[in-house]
This record gives structure tokens, sequence and C-alpha cells, in this order.
């Protein structure tokens, strides 16, 4: 998710740019997340976990199995094995329920229902930025020209499913392709395959020459996504502005998250936190790493959770700790693979709500994931992302299935770093926060990942309130009790306006309620179109053979 803090400095400008600069000609996809010990160093608190009868094992793979290591980044050596589904949770599935009626009104109340329609990006606007308040133009500025952030050589492939190992091998080996890994991914009805070009080709070309054979139903590249977080510049009460501003302790004596699932697709998380024990329901690692928790992660977790020193947005949720991001040059990163399957296991997994604190390019097949889960009546939040006013739309927040969060700080000022534009839902406090770190520890941080990690949090509260919610009325209750800010009514850099808790849980009980009376968004403008994928049309059965190239995968992740 992008980062929405602020610099403190013209140095730390420029070091920023710089160090994003290095990051993007190294070809990483780095976390966008700055941070910092509050002053006077980190606070301690004992760790002493405590036990969780009846939840899943913490801190590696999901109670009943083990998923082998898939390299976000990076791969080498060739495909060796094929291997079954990922491992089971101890959640129950959801109930599969039809896709949500198409609406022709793209107003923020109806916005999730608007597949067809492009967003647009806008900047300014009334109480936008304090010039050396809240950002200083966001880092990873290399996401403004998304559609070159790919893993280099490689490729993502819907292959039919009933290929043998063998043939699938043989496909790739007739287009000078090595497999490095695929899976039958539920959620699209399809499976997908993880290529490795060889040689110098083009892989505009390998894409057409691999989309037109008749085992492979459409072609992409493997994009890249980075967390969006920053260092926080310490401006404000870190402790306390966002809970006041959000309207949460009068929430909470109402609704606290029971008895809601929430998945967060992220980093690592400490699950023996004293901010988050017991609160961890289950743990998917989508990349089979042996990395231990991370700071983003477990930071998002606590935003969302924690209840020891800080009050999370929803302290008595199950969280499903699904771990996409892995470390990498300058942060962490993930890719279209992972994240395809960390969407599937969600999903499949029984979360009601997925917390995506990330952005991209827009890609094909993630979207395709994103709005098979909203037709499951999963709500999705992701953060509006930390390229500020120039970027285009970051993905998956510009997905109209999803609840796009832009962020701000304790003055109820747009970080500068928040993205804009007509996708953008509400908006959430995202500047200077004190969360919780790996270790016991907390660490002031910012971001519009926070944002979209509060809001994620009061859907869970309204969820406790009326379980029967579709995600369109959810996203109504949000948007119409939204407290305005900047230029009266709905607008490009607030969305519908801040998120409050109370006002939220108090309309649930009455849902669906009507859509939010904004005025209507900007035109629309083309997206960034970095959606270069190869598709055809085919009207075969669905895949259902999964596999994972688990030898490979082990060696390219060392």
């Amino acid at each position: 998710m992008a980062a929405n803090g602020r610099t403190r400095s013209t140095n730390h400008a420029i070091a920023a740019a710089a160090a994003l600069l290095l990051v993007c000609v190294a070809g990483s996809a780095s976390a966008q997340n700055f941070m910092r010990s509050p002053t006077g160093g980190a606070p301690q608190v004992s760790l002493g976990q405590r036990a969780n009868p009846g939840m899943g094992r913490v801190g590696g793979n999901p109670v009943g199995g083990t998923v082998d290591r898939v390299p976000p980044l990076v791969d080498r050596g060739p495909a060796a094995s094929w291997t079954g589904d990922a491992p089971r949770s101890r959640l129950p599935p959801p109930p599969v329920r039809p896709a949500p009626r198409i609406s022709a009104s793209c107003d923020d109340g109806d916005r999730g229902q608007c597949f067809d329609r492009p967003v647009a990006v806008h900047g300014g606007g009334k109480g936008a930025v304090r010039k050396g308040r809240a950002g200083g133009g966001g880092s990873m500025r290399a996401q403004d020209a998304a559609g070159t952030r790919t893993v280099p050589n490689q490729l993502v492939a819907e292959i039919d499913g009933a290929l043998t190992e063998a043939e699938a091998d043989a496909l790739a080996r007739r287009h000078g392709l090595r497999r490095i890994a695929s899976q039958n991914i539920a959620l699209l009805g399809a499976t997908v395959g993880l290529f490795r070009i060889s040689g110098n080709r083009s892989v505009e070309v390998v894409s057409r020459e691999l989309a037109s054979d008749a085992g492979v139903r459409s072609v992409q590249p493997n994009y890249r996504y980075a967390l969006q977080d920053q260092k926080a510049s310490g401006g404000s009460d870190p402790a306390q502005y966002a809970q006041t501003q959000l309207h949460l302790p009068a929430a909470h004596k109402l609704a606290r998250g029971m008895n809601v699932t929430l998945a967060v697709i992220d980093s690592g998380v400490d699950a023996a936190h004293p901010e988050l024990a017991n609160t961890v329901a289950d743990t998917f690692d989508a990349l089979g790493s042996k990395d231990g928790p991370q700071a983003h992660g477990t930071a998002i977790a606590g935003a969302i959770a924690a209840r020891v020193r800080l009050t999370g947005s929803a302290p008595e949720v199950r969280i499903l700790a699904i771990r996409a991001f892995g470390a990498v040059a300058g942060g962490a990163g993930s890719t279209s693979y992972v994240i395809l399957r960390s969407l599937d296991y969600a999903v499949a997994h029984g979360a009601q709500i997925v917390n995506m604190s990330f952005a991209g390019p827009r890609d094909a097949l993630v979207g395709r994931a994103v709005a098979a889960a909203a037709a499951r009546d999963v709500v999705l939040v992701a953060a509006a992302g930390n390229a500020g006013a120039t970027s285009p739309p970051l993905y998956p927040a510009a997905n109209p299935a999803v609840i796009a969060v832009s962020g701000t700080d304790a003055g109820d000022r747009l970080m500068a770093v928040s993205n804009r534009g007509s996708h953008i839902a509400l908006a959430a406090p995202g500047a200077d926060l004190l969360v919780p770190a790996p270790d016991g520890k907390y660490q002031l941080m910012s971001g519009t990942s926070f944002s979209a990690a509060f809001v994620s949090g009061i859907v869970a509260l309204v969820l406790e309130r009326n379980p029967a919610l579709k995600p369109v009325e959810v996203r109504r209750i949000l948007t119409s009790t939204a407290r305005d800010l900047g230029t009266p009514g709905r607008d490009d850099l607030f969305g519908a306006g801040a998120a409050d808790a109370l006002a939220a849980v108090m309309a649930a009980t009455s849902a669906p309620v009507a859509s939010a009376a904004d005025k209507p968004s900007q035109p629309a403008q083309q997206a960034d179109g970095n959606n270069t994928s190869v598709s055809r049309t085919s009207n075969e059965p669905a895949p259902s053979i999964a596999s994972e190239d688990s030898a490979a995968n082990r060696r390219a992740a060392q």
C-alpha cells in the first residue's frame, strides 16, 4: 500500500528519492514504508505468549500441511515436481453466492459494481496538503510507471488443467520456457502457471506465441507489488489521534469484530506480540519462506486488532495472516502469482474481509481474482498508494470491486504521498502512527497501508453488527456515514470523507442504506493501461490439476 508519511527535511526527501531510484534500477519491488522508533527508544513490553487453543499454528505454514517455497521475484533451475493443492485451514470455507448485479451507476455507493469503467486521477482540491507536513511526494515513485514493474523474463499463464506434468513441461519447452510453478486457483476456475523465458527473447513476442498454443488460455507478465508505508515524522500523538478521529472508543461499545474473519495479505506477522496474542486464527505462507515476522505485516495486524497498550479498529476480529511479501533489496515485495495464491487461499478459508495494504500496476489476472472474491461476498479493502498526486491509479485499490482508502494526518489533511482519483472511496488516518513491531516492540510508521487497515477493521465492526450485508451495502454504509473533508461532497482526495466507525456501526443495523448524497465523480479518463496481457477465448472446462515446482522454488529462494 502506498505509504503516506512525511519527510522531515529536504535532505531527507532527496535521500529517499535517490534510494527509490536505486531500487527501481535494480528491478526490485520494495516495501513503501519508512519507520523509526519513537523518541527515547521503542517501548518494550514482555512477550508472555499465551496459548490459543483451537487456533492454527502461527509463525509457519497452516495447520495440516506445508507449502513449497515460491519465489516472488527470481527463479532458477528447471521444473522438478508436480505437487498438490495448498493445505487446508481449520476455518470453514465461505458459501459461494452468485455474482453481484452490475449497476450503471458509478457513484461512491455503487462503485463496487461498475466493473467496466476506468478511473480518473485528479490533483488539487481543498485540504489536500500542507507543505512540509505529511509527506514529500512519496517513496517508490517508480509506481508512476507501473507497467515497467514486472519480474524480468517471467510470464504468468492460464494453462489447461488437464495437462499432465510431462505435457505441461513439454508445453514450456515448445516455447523456450521453463515451468517454475503452477497451481489450481479455484477463485479463477483455472490453473495458473509461472514460467521463465530462456534466452534474450522479447516478452511480448513470447507472450503472443504462448497464448496461441491450444493448452494456454491467457498470458501476462508477472507484475511486482510493493507495500505502502513510510517512516513517520513524529509530528503528532501517535497513540491516540487515529482512534479519536475514527470514533473507535464509542464504536467499540457496540461492536469489536467478534466472529468476523479478516485476511491480511502482507509480510510476516508476529502473532506472539502481546498486542496480537490469541488474535491470529490461522496462517498461510504463499512464499513457503523461512523468514521470521516482519515490521509491516505486524504493524498492519496491529492497526486492525491491537488490544493491550494500543487499540486497533477491530480488537476482537479473527485474523487470517497470509505472508505474500518477502524480503527484497530495499524492503519487501511480491508478484502476481503469489498474490493470486494468497487471494485464493483467503477466500477458500473463510475470509469475510481481505486487507490489501500494497500497490502495483493494473493486472488482468489479479483483477479477475478480486472480482471473483467480491462475487462471493468478500469485502476487499486496499491502500490507495503512496505515489502522490501525479501517479496513475494503482491496483488493487483502483479495481472497482475494492474499497480504496487514501491517507490523512492528525489535522485531517491529505498526506502528500497519498494517491488520489475518482476511485477513492474514503480516507482514514495514515500518518505518524504507533504500531506493534516484531519481538514485542513498537514503532512509528506512516502510509496508506494503515489507512486501509483501519477501514478493514471498521468493516469487521459493521459485519459483526449485521453479518448479512453484501459488499456493496458495506461500501454504502461507509461512504454515507463518512465525515466530509475537503471540497464539499465527494472528491478525488478524500472520496466520501473520513471514515467514522461509530456512525457506520450504528447505520449497519438498518442497512442496506441509500447511497451517499455525494457530488458525482469527475469524468473518468483512461487508466494507466498497464494490463499488458494476451488472452484468447476458450469454451473448454475449467482446469482441475494443481502443480508446484517445489525443488526449483526452494533453489530459487535460497
